[in-house]
């Protein structure tokens, strides 16, 4: 079975979000490549842009989630719109709960986590760096 791996673009906040997102759910970075990295004659990268993260990667479960800094001349990544959700389907309720509670802090709750008509838990935010999750329990599976 393939594995949905998210990947997600940043404004300059990828190693902040990164280390945000490795405090709540632990683990080591498997890889941070900045863009200085890469940097050669036929590519080279401007002495703003040579910290930004070109691909950082942090191993959760089975998967991993992906991201980097957009290089300003591509633009920016516009932080109110929907780049989409990460579902995440926890093993048990209290693990549900810790998830939702940690990737929420200051950030804003659309579905307070709780229980749904169908008995599982079930909740959905914007994190604070506008990143939408879902976090979800259902004892059936």
């Amino acid at each position: 079975m393939a594995l949905i791996n998210p990947h997600i673009n940043f404004n300059g906040n990828a190693e902040e979000a990164f280390n945000f997102y490795k405090s709540v759910f632990g683990g080591e970075f498997v890889k941070i490549l900045r863009f200085k990295d890469i940097s050669n004659p036929e590519y080279p990268v401007t002495k703003n842009e040579a910290n930004k993260v070109m691909h950082i990667a942090l191993p959760i479960g089975k998967n991993v989630l992906i991201g980097n800094d957009v290089p300003e001349f591509m633009g920016k990544v516009n932080e109110n719109e929907n780049r989409s959700k990460i579902s995440i389907s926890a093993e048990s309720r209290e693990e549900a709960e810790k998830l939702f509670n940690g990737l929420s802090a200051g950030g804003s709750i659309e579905v307070p986590i709780g229980d749904n008509p169908e008995g599982a838990c079930f909740g959905m935010f914007r994190d604070k760096f506008g990143i939408e999750w879902i976090v979800d329990f259902d004892s059936k599976y």
